[in-house]
């Protein structure tokens, strides 16, 4: 029997820090190998964040015009947030998505913590930004991997 504990704290995969460039010529992000003894961070997809964020917004519905068929459908949105709001609603997601550091520097010798302030901080970092995308897609990659390895047994 398999327990999962779903309120513990420390949820996430550990992930060491990789750089990255945007290559001009192909136009994609040429990933590098994380260094030694670099920087970890714990991360977790944020699909579950969204679930329950979802659950508390109202969805509008209006009727919609289908130029294919020319009839009458209702379509159901949730509604734009103000600018305030959805800058608020990104740093809670970026403060659930990111778990744990290690070995994470702000200066030479000055050990960062692991609060929703430099993880804020981390994020305006484009080279950071596209690790963490990068993990995201890795963690959904293998989501989709496994739910297709148990598909065929």
């Amino acid at each position: 029997m398999t327990v999962f504990d779903i309120k513990k704290e420390d949820q996430g995969d550990w992930f060491q820090f990789f750089t990255s460039k945007f290559n001009m010529d192909t136009g994609e992000v040429d990933y590098d190998k994380p260094e030694e003894d670099a920087a970890e961070f714990r991360i977790r997809h944020p699909g579950p964040f969204w679930d329950e964020r979802r659950k508390d917004k109202k969805k509008e519905h209006k009727m919609v015009l289908n130029p294919s068929t020319r009839a009458m459908e209702r379509v159901g949105y949730y509604p734009d947030l103000s600018p305030a709001e959805n800058e608020a609603e990104n740093a809670d997601l970026w403060d659930w998505v990111i778990t744990g550091f290690k070995n994470v520097l702000s200066a030479p010798d000055v050990e960062m913590k692991c609060t929703k302030e430099s993880k804020l901080k981390l994020i305006k970092m484009a080279v950071f930004m596209r690790f963490l995308t990068r993990v995201i897609q890795i963690q959904s990659d293998a989501g989709v991997k496994s739910k297709e390895e148990s598909k065929k047994k």
